[in-house]
């Protein structure tokens, strides 16, 4: 023992530097990871319009403004459905080319569809050619996790996140007890199992928008408890020793439209139109519809429909507006529709109820939506100009210092957010 004391006293007064090695060495630690990779947070409270903190005192998202970064809105992908709208938050790409198109999965020769929560468990509607981040992280050594956030559920090329919690069958969204304690949970996963990033997902104010509608009183009451569970996050971040290393990203999938009552879209009522002509439908779900007429009743269905009435928009598969990027798709089928802001397109029946609705035309401004940021890699008190949600992957990427994959959008978008870096990069990006 003595001599190996004598062999670090020389070493030490030779060299400090390589004195740390050896220990690093000894304890079997690389000497690179002696500076930490920053982590990332990214945080949905679906629903969550543009303009909410508008009508409402939310003094935890001013500061994060403060501190931070605040966009004047986020432009969401079309549809603007939480399945597909988060999807692009994960993978950067447009609904036509990751290929979850809709809330619900269906087959169009069964008529077999199921509903949101079912189909978060079908691996074959997730893994359809496209990588989440979380996969993209962990083939590259970072270690991921996912609580209720919309795909977590699935494998991807046989592959899931490292650590997660999916929703019950049976869930009341607005729970802030069970949001605090997902928090905590976000927090043991950070320090005790060093995970590098999450993506926490709420279900409000999307659940309270829908029944009591976007300028409601309900509305405007979950907004505050939004903004509490944002101060409790922060609290917990700095509690956690997490705050110098951990870029926070708060956002949304989509916004809210008042649904309107008077002069109401229903194909069943159309005149010359009858559903004997179609083999497959997906009608009832807020402003989207997608059809398969019998062969040879195509051209007899879309004359009929298409000028149906003034709010409703009816297309063939190849002659949806592009901008959307969503009709180049084998899911899509031969023809689909989508009606105006505040009106929903009924079926067969009227079954649709809800006072709030989203799925419309994504640059309706009812359809924007938030984006806040503050941690080590963001610049403070910056207001940013409205950017569409597909650059926000390459952002989540760059944050965590791994090369994304193929993606629609552009990291160039969003660097103006960010602080700037010295000529070697911003560190912690080591792979």
């Amino acid at each position: 023992m003595s001599g190996l004391l004598q062999f670090k006293g020389k070493k030490m007064f030779a060299s400090l530097g390589f004195l740390f090695a050896i220990l690093s060495i000894a304890r079997c630690v690389p000497v690179q990871q002696a500076a930490s990779r920053d982590k990332v947070l990214l945080v949905s409270f679906d629903g969550f319009r543009w303009n909410y903190d508008q009508d409402v005192d939310t003094p935890n998202l001013d500061a994060m403004a403060a501190e931070g970064v605040k966009a004047r809105y986020m432009t969401p992908a079309f549809v603007t459905l939480t399945s597909p709208c988060h999807f692009t938050l994960l993978t950067g790409k447009y609904l036509e080319n990751h290929g979850v198109i809709h809330n619900m999965w269906f087959n169009t020769s069964t008529g077999v569809k199921m509903p949101y929560y079912v189909t978060q468990g079908i691996n074959s509607w997730w893994d359809n050619g496209s990588l989440p981040i979380w996969i993209t992280a962990q083939r590259q050594g970072l270690k991921t996790g996912s609580i209720y956030f919309p795909g977590g559920r699935a494998k991807y090329q046989g592959e899931e996140v490292n650590m997660k919690i999916v929703e019950p069958p049976i869930f009341n969204y607005s729970n802030e007890t069970n949001w605090r304690q997902n928090i905590d949970t976000v927090m043991e996963w950070f320090t005790v199992n060093n995970l590098d990033f999450i993506a926490l997902y709420f279900g409000e104010p999307d659940s309270t928008g829908h029944k009591y509608g976007p300028e409601s009183e309900q509305r405007k009451a979950m907004v505050s408890q939004v903004d509490r569970t944002i101060g409790y996050l922060r609290q917990r971040i700095r509690e956690s020793g997490l705050e110098p290393n951990l870029n926070l990203i708060i956002t949304s999938d989509h916004g809210m439209e008042t649904v309107i009552k008077t002069n109401e879209i229903h194909i069943q009522t159309v005149e010359n139109f009858t559903f004997s002509d179609i083999q497959f439908e997906l009608l009832d779900y807020g402003p989207n519809g997608l059809l398969i007429p019998k062969e040879g009743k195509l051209e007899h269905v879309y004359s009929v429909l298409k000028n149906a009435h003034p709010k409703l928009h009816v297309y063939k598969k190849e002659e949806f507006p592009k901008r959307f990027h969503y009709a180049n798709n084998p899911r899509i089928t031969p023809l689909l529709m989508y009606s105006d802001p505040g009106y929903v397109i009924h079926g067969r029946f009227k079954v649709q109820f809800n006072k709030g609705e989203h799925g419309f035309d994504n640059e309706a401004m009812n359809m924007k939506t938030i984006f806040r940021a503050v941690g080590p890699a963001f610049k403070q008190g910056l207001l940013a100009e409205p950017f569409e949600s597909v650059n926000v992957y390459a952002l989540l990427c760059e944050l965590l210092g791994i090369v994304p994959e193929p993606h629609d959008g552009s990291l160039e978008v969003l660097k103006p957010l960010l602080r700037e870096c010295p000529a070697d990069g911003c560190g912690n990006t080591d792979i």
